[in-house]
């Protein structure tokens, strides 16, 4: 399931990102998407590629890897986030929901390294706009 406002565009120097082409409500689920589950050995393999970047930590024990579907895997950083994201283990999904109201043409982000609120380190230097 993914909104139907909600479209891929550039984000300045992020590259790409996910942005709305109407207002969204807070607390509103926005998308579920299906992942691609990795084996541990599969995620370290990928992990020395461009994907990289995209890869999720999977499983309780987080030693697996997820690639999300749909336009999960190009939300960028940024914290606290405008969404926040729920991953399904037994589903094999990852569901965003908005955390405040989000104007029409307003980008959407999720917090790569904790709760949507949460501040912790990254493993990439933040771009500046």
């Amino acid at each position: 399931m993914l909104h139907s406002a909600l479209y891929i565009a550039k984000a300045g120097a992020k590259g790409k990102g996910v942005f709305t082409k109407a207002y969204l409500p807070a607390n509103m689920i926005i998308e579920v998407a299906p992942v691609i589950v990795l084996s541990k050995a599969d995620r370290l393999t990928l992990e020395t590629t461009k994907l990289y970047n995209y890869v999720f930590e999977w499983g309780n024990d987080v030693s697996k890897g997820a690639i999300g579907l749909g336009f999960v895997s190009m939300y960028n950083h940024e914290s606290p986030s405008t969404c926040e994201y729920i991953m399904d283990y037994r589903k094999q999904t990852i569901t965003v929901k908005t955390m405040r109201p989000i104007a029409a043409g307003e980008e959407l982000t999720i917090n790569y390294s904790a709760g949507w609120d949460d501040w912790k380190p990254v493993w990439f230097t933040e771009a500046k706009e």
